[in-house]
């Protein structure tokens, strides 16, 4: 036997037991003719005590010990002198009389603690080590807990865990897809599945009225901070449902998940807005509420003052920051340089100051007086102390502009607390987007998203302005998820179709399968998918979901761990058919 008792389960109920541990040393300290070695596995840390006048030989193997030794030890359990508060097994020690060794280590690249010294790179290179870390640990036995009791509550509603192919078809729309060659078929190519989209609704026809699954899926995107080439869905579709039914079932599992988690009760429902709400006053559609701030819209108020800032573009919103009319120039350059980053693409940035004497001061006053700036004042319910900052220009990109300030501003002013949680739905979302370079509608969501029944007969008139039936959860200004009902009528189907410019042949080719399928009954249907890895981050107050993945991918999306990608043999490439052709960079 390894062990009687983990490194974490020992308490001073133990006292006088004969113990035998195993697991790595994560640290030694010699005092004189004592030495304490402290031993580490999954569930904690126990220290142990080597005592030079009981046991000289034994003693002089534990000084021997280096850092990540895997060893054994056998002992009796000891009341401390010295208790440490900070471990759960901080009352109690083992006093030692068997030690082996039962694996040596090189000395680690870093040092394996929760405050570690390694960085990003070589902690991704030495993954199986970083793992060993208990903040990393904890991020994973979260990830578990949060999986499991997904699956129990969705067993609960009568749901059915279903898995669906790795290996599907290609369909370009949308983002790209990672492809695999195939050697039996010579030229021929599977896609990794983005979602399991088509094969839960063909599961709906099937009459399994209530599917989910854990699903990896898969997009070959650029990478960021909650994005990485393969990621896991709790991918959930319904039968005979409607966007009430899909909602109500959903914010359940999130209550429940909260409570579960966190030991949070949400006893209100979660509050809803529409997608041109949530724009209007957050410019986002992943608004986080944590905080107001609102924008609020200037053109009348601000137009035919001569400043041609504002008079020539279409758009002019701002914000108030709550009692931050004391910023220095300094601070108020920091904003203004923060809007004009390339990703964030502002020309300049205008405030007004409301001052503690009724007046006020601004980056504008040549162009406009103490009435016209208490008027504007006025709009934001500004008060003495407070700070308005404003932008202009084309409107949705000065939306986000302004989106990415008040962040910044909230995130400056400690607004944007990890340990409060304010979730919604956004609905109504536009069923279409139009774009510019290619002069043709994409759908905002997928193909299969059906419209707003009431606005189906603007899909002959006017597209865009069609809401679809779909839905995102949003907590924190963090898309947790997202749905929608679906088109099970054919015709439907196949208009949808034409709107996006598939022609009857590409529309066959890519989904004839599905159409098929509900020329035999499709029931009504619609689903939703969370993403775990941004549950799990949320959760644990991470900054990137790369931190609860057991092996995630840098950003640029290697594993450099396992050096992933790579080349592969000529042979290889030989029974593939494939000929690789790199183009010149750019």
């Amino acid at each position: 036997m390894f062990r009687t008792h983990t490194c974490g389960e020992l308490r001073l109920s133990n006292s006088g037991q004969q113990t035998t541990l195993s697991g790595w040393v994560q640290r030694t300290r010699k005092m004189g003719g004592m030495t304490f070695v402290d031993i580490r596995d999954r569930y904690g840390i126990t220290q142990l005590v080597f005592n030079q006048d009981v046991n000289a030989n034994l003693w002089e193997q534990a000084n021997r010990l280096g850092r990540e030794y895997v060893i054994q030890v056998t002992g009796t359990v000891a009341e401390r002198s010295s208790k440490n508060v900070n471990m759960e097994t901080g009352d109690v020690e083992i006093l030692v009389s068997q030690l082996q060794v039962l694996n040596e280590s090189l000395t680690p690249p870093f040092t394996i603690e929760e405050n570690t010294d390694g960085g990003d790179d070589i902690r991704m290179k030495y993954r199986y080590l970083d793992l060993r870390r208990t903040n990393v640990r904890e991020n994973l036995e979260l990830r578990h807990r949060i999986t499991f009791e997904t699956r129990r509550y969705l067993d609960q509603m009568n749901f059915l865990e279903v898995e669906t192919p790795i290996l599907i078809g290609s369909t370009p729309e949308g983002a790209r897809d990672f492809v695999v060659p195939s050697r039996m078929n010579p030229g021929e190519f599977y896609a990794l599945p983005q979602s399991p989209q088509l094969f839960k609704q063909l599961l709906m026809v099937s009459g399994f009225d209530r599917y989910f699954q854990i699903a990896k899926c898969f997009r070959d995107e650029d990478l960021r901070a909650d994005r990485q080439p393969e990621f896991t869905q709790i991918d959930c579709e319904m039968s005979f449902v409607d966007q009430e039914d899909v909602l109500n079932l959903f914010e359940g599992m999130m209550k429940h998940l909260f409570k579960f988690v966190k030991d949070i009760d949400f006893a209100e429902a979660f509050p809803r807005m529409t997608w041109h709400e949530a724009m209007r006053l957050y410019g986002s559609d992943k608004p986080d509420i944590r905080f107001g701030m609102e924008f609020v819209e200037l053109k009348k108020e601000v137009s035919g003052h001569d400043f041609v800032v504002f008079d020539s573009v279409p758009y002019v919103a701002g914000i108030c920051a709550t009692g931050c009319a004391a910023y220095t120039r300094k601070q108020l350059d920091e904003l203004t340089d923060f809007v004009k980053k390339p990703q964030i693409g502002a020309k300049g940035l205008v405030y007004i100051r409301c001052e503690a004497d009724g007046t006020f001061k601004s980056s504008v006053d040549k162009f406009y007086s103490n009435n016209d700036l208490k008027i504007i004042a006025a709009k934001f319910n500004a008060k003495q102390g407070d700070l308005i900052l404003i932008l202009a220009g084309a409107k949705i990109k000065t939306q986000k502009a302004l989106c990415e300030l008040r962040l910044e501003v909230g995130a400056r002013l400690g607004l944007r607390d990890k340990n409060i949680f304010k979730p919604l739905w956004v609905i109504d979302f536009p069923l279409f987007e139009w774009d510019e370079e290619t002069q043709r509608y994409y759908a905002t969501h997928h193909p299969f998203t059906s419209p707003n029944l009431d606005d189906v007969p603007l899909l002959d008139s006017n597209p865009g302005d069609v809401r679809a039936t779909a839905y995102d959860m949003v907590i924190n200004g963090v898309e947790l998820g997202g749905g929608s009902i679906r088109i099970h009528d054919s015709k439907l189907q196949n208009r949808m179709f034409e709107l996006l410019g598939f022609t009857p042949e590409k529309a066959q080719a890519q989904f004839g399968f599905l159409m098929s399928a509900f020329k035999y009954g499709a029931p009504p249907h619609g689903g939703l998918a969370f993403g775990l890895d941004r549950l799990v981050s949320l959760f644990a107050g991470l900054d990137t979901i790369r931190d609860c993945m057991a092996f995630p991918k840098n950003n640029s999306g290697r594993d450099i761990m396992i050096d992933a990608p790579s080349v592969i043999d000529q042979s290889q490439l030989d029974e593939l058919n494939l000929v690789v052709n790199i183009k010149p960079a750019k």
